[in-house]
């Protein structure tokens, strides 16, 4: 992934709501990797990686996945159960609905609207109290997270019309493009986006373990710009999870199907600095986790349904995977 850079002004957006809580920041941004003089210069620059682990620690600290950016928190762990409640479901449209139902369930600080303007959609988030939010960084993100999520949840960069802001443009306003693209509007009376409405019958094209990698890596999938994944090695991905792991397919068997040799097939895998083993491994790892952690599967189950006949041998690999036993592993997650 490319390196980018983003501005000083979100080091200080995020201690924000820790240092309303009276939060030492400093071990915040030794978890991010953040020199803590950084603070006091205002030209200097981050990476998106940086970013995100800074974000990361603050939901950590807080308890809070609005970063302490409202009146009442928002508990760690609603934006899995809403995702999680997505995958019963087909197209963009669909699940745009649900997850603001969803969230104007589950909380009282924001207001989310959807609504249908001519040939747009038209995706709203209102902060019932912004002078909690005084950086603009909790609306900020939570449209930056519907944008990005639609993205990927359909794999393809959805085209956004426009994303407007209820406030001036910030002194950091070179920052925007590179987010929420060209079509910037300021001070306007509500906050939120629209794209075309043909866009809502877009089918989802993602998997339980998609998502468990999706929310691994949040907030950094978040704030990459997402587009349309047709590498080979997702292709790969896809024809083992299609067939199953218990008896999964060759290398020859997937040549075959993408309409290629296998020498080919290596060939193009290892230009994407992968192979083969590689892919099926992490496959097998993804799984067993899941099994294992949201499934509640005991070891000698989730060993058989990953594809492998002994024991042992999965836990020899699981430990190459993950660095521990499964049996740590689990007991790790139950502490967490």
């Amino acid at each position: 992934m490319k390196r980018k850079l983003v501005s000083n002004h979100y080091i200080q957006a995020c201690l924000h709501g820790p240092l309303l809580a009276d939060l030492d920041p400093i071990p915040l941004l030794e978890r991010a990797a953040v020199p803590a003089e950084l603070i006091h210069q205002p030209n200097a620059r981050i990476t998106e990686v940086q970013l995100a682990n800074l974000i990361k620690a603050v939901w950590r600290c807080t308890g809070d996945e609005f970063m302490g950016l409202t009146a009442r928190p928002c508990k760690n762990g609603v934006f899995a159960l809403m995702m999680e409640s997505l995958f019963q479901l087909k197209t963009l449209g669909a699940m745009l609905q649900q997850s603001i139902r969803f969230y104007n369930a589950v909380q009282d600080e924001i207001v989310f609207s959807i609504y249908h303007d001519g040939d747009l959609v038209d995706i709203s988030a209102t902060l019932k109290q912004p002078q909690y939010d005084p950086d603009h960084l909790l609306q900020e993100f939570i449209l930056l997270m519907w944008q990005r999520l639609s993205c990927w949840l359909v794999n393809t960069q959805v085209p956004i019309h426009s994303t407007r802001f209820n406030y001036p443009p910030p002194n950091h306003v070179d920052e925007y493009p590179s987010m929420f693209g060209d079509h910037l509007l300021f001070d306007q009376p509500t906050a939120g986006f629209t794209f075309n409405s043909k866009l809502l019958t877009l089918p989802l094209a993602r998997d339980p373990i998609e998502m468990e990698l999706f929310l691994r890596q949040s907030p950094l999938e978040v704030l990459r710009r997402v587009g349309s994944d047709h590498s080979l090695s997702t292709q790969v991905r896809r024809q083992i999870l299609k067939q199953g792991l218990e008896q999964p397919p060759t290398l020859e068997e997937i040549a075959n199907r993408l309409h290629m040799t296998s020498r080919t097939l290596r060939r193009k895998l290892k230009d994407e600095s992968a192979s083969f083993q590689q892919i099926k491994d992490q496959v097998r790892c993804d799984m067993a986790i899941r099994l294992l952690t949201e499934e509640s599967l005991s070891v000698a189950e989730t060993s058989q349904l990953v594809g492998f006949t002994e024991q042992a041998a999965f836990c020899r690999a699981f430990k190459n995977w993950t660095g521990v036993s499964p049996s740590l592993y689990m007991s790790n997650q139950a502490t967490q």
